[in-house]
């Protein structure tokens, strides 16, 4: 099959989530099943063109934009380490400026921005002579590339055979335009805008819910995701739009890349370590404590409890500030954080480190190095997300034996395991109400089998024994690819 995968993230160009990371290993595996994929991105101006070796093509793409033909330039790549091409479009209005979507606050173009880019998709293959079979959209960022494929090039004969499969990431990002913009940019105009239509949703262009609407089929990041969503308390006022299209909805678990995350290779850390070699992950541990200034006489034992998020609410950071001192103050773990996100949370964290600098080993911000490290150093590793929609750090930690703590939601309930100490089986801890209280229990119940044999040991073996790696879901992706394919070309 002929791939094109777009999104406006992709790991290592530009990236801030997990996005990121799936939209660059899917092509990578697809690759090994004999698939073509191409992936195609904005030209961001923090991308570090010359190190990661792109090169301007001679090809010009006239995007149509409304009544009226805007410009980009393609740009040509690979995938670090492979044969995979990347193309960046290229338009300094539109993707000259720092940041991918803006921050702290979003640009106020971004409906103008995103069509763009969606539409510049097409023409982009059209340039490169590129019939695909599957378009592959991620996110409300690329989700117009569904409805244009449905409409402004259902006639085009390289697009006749063409299936569109979309993939929510995270449902609570839906891209809310003003209808008048974005249905003019799109080349719609407000008759495609009225009460129901597959682009209105509360009386605004929802750019996930065309998406959603106009896809073969629809895939989100985990099974548990793909059935919660479905209901009130996880649809994001989206629950009538996905149970409309329930029979083609299906929840694909995201994989993890084992070549960048994976012990006995990861050249981040201070020394590498297979599955049951604990000595050398604690080694690790005692080394990057002691770039903390933390020696022999500080108590290295403790127990050290590790983070790499967002600091949302979503990623649960509320629940976790009404206890983390009872037990930093009583001596009970060490923390280690990295991550960046609210202001009031930022300031929390710091405030810790100020108050317990032995105890609080908190950064803000965000670094490769420190994230492998701290996944490898670390005992257990906390994520008491509030919802989760599949979550690939607690797959980074099992696969290191760092033991999740983590709210029974979304992926984190579909990849970790509840140790059992009958039966020696499990991979983790969880709990399921959304309270501090519960979050404590578990981390108690966890505490209890620090180090205690032969406990400690399964729960390390069992963690890293697990597969969670991306040539399956890869797989799956191509099975979800051929049901789209038949539904496109039914005769």
């Amino acid at each position: 099959m002929n791939i094109i995968l777009a999104s406006a993230e992709v790991s290592p160009f530009a990236k801030l989530g997990g996005l990121g990371d799936i939209a660059s290993s899917l092509p990578l595996e697809w690759v090994k099943y004999g698939q073509t994929p191409i992936v195609i991105m904005p030209k961001y101006k923090d991308i570090n063109i010359p190190d990661w070796g792109f090169h301007p093509t001679n090809l010009t793409l006239f995007v149509p934009m409304g009544w009226w033909t805007e410009y980009a330039r393609l740009w040509e790549g690979r995938l670090p380490g492979t044969n995979v091409p990347v193309y960046l479009v290229e338009n300094n209005d539109y993707f000259d400026r720092h940041g991918i979507y803006g921050d702290p606050h979003e640009f106020i173009d971004n409906d103008r921005r995103l069509i763009f880019f969606c539409r510049s998709i097409f023409e982009a293959a059209k340039a490169l002579s590129f019939t695909p079979d599957i378009i592959h959209a991620h996110d409300f960022h690329t989700a117009f590339t569904m409805a244009f494929l449905k409409t402004h090039y259902k006639n085009d004969f390289r697009f006749l055979r063409t299936a569109g499969v979309y993939t929510v990431h995270n449902l609570a990002f839906q891209g809310w335009f003003d209808p008048v913009r974005a249905l003019d940019y799109a080349g719609y105009g407000m008759k495609a805008f009225f009460h129901g239509s597959w682009f209105e949703h509360f009386g605004k262009v929802n750019a996930m819910k065309a998406g959603i609407m106009f896809a073969d089929k629809i895939t989100t990041v985990s099974p548990t995701y793909s059935k919660e969503i479905r209901t009130p308390s996880f649809s994001e006022g989206m629950q009538d739009v996905l149970n409309s299209r329930g029979d083609d909805l299906i929840g694909i678990l995201n994989g993890v890349n084992y070549n960048e995350w994976s012990p006995e290779i990861d050249d981040f850390l201070f020394a590498k370590y297979f599955t049951g070699n604990t000595e050398v992950k604690n080694f690790n541990k005692m080394e990057y404590l002691r770039e903390y200034g933390i020696t022999e006489y500080d108590n290295p034992e403790l127990p050290l409890i590790g983070m790499v998020s967002r600091l949302t609410e979503q990623k649960g950071i509320d629940i976790l500030n009404e206890i983390i001192e009872y037990y930093l103050s009583n001596n009970i773990f060490r923390f280690t954080l990295l991550g960046t996100g609210e202001r009031r949370y930022e300031d929390y964290f710091n405030y810790l480190r100020w108050k317990y600098p032995k105890l609080a080993l908190t950064n803000i911000g965000y670094n490769s190095r420190k994230s492998h490290l701290i996944i490898a150093s670390s005992d257990y590793l906390l994520m008491p997300s509030k919802f989760e929609p599949c979550g690939l750090t607690q797959m980074y930690a099992i696969r290191y034996g760092t033991i999740p703590i983590v709210r029974s939601t979304g992926g984190l309930a579909d990849t970790v395991e509840e140790y059992n100490p009958e039966s020696f089986s499990g991979n983790g801890f969880l709990f399921d109400n959304f309270t501090s209280h519960d979050f404590a229990t578990a981390i108690n119940n966890a505490l209890t089998f620090y180090k205690q044999k032969p406990h400690w040991d399964n729960l390390q073996q069992n963690a890293m024994a697990k597969d969670f790696s991306s040539s399956h879901n890869a797989l799956d992706y191509l099975k979800v690819f051929k049901w789209a394919l038949e539904k496109v070309r039914l005769p």
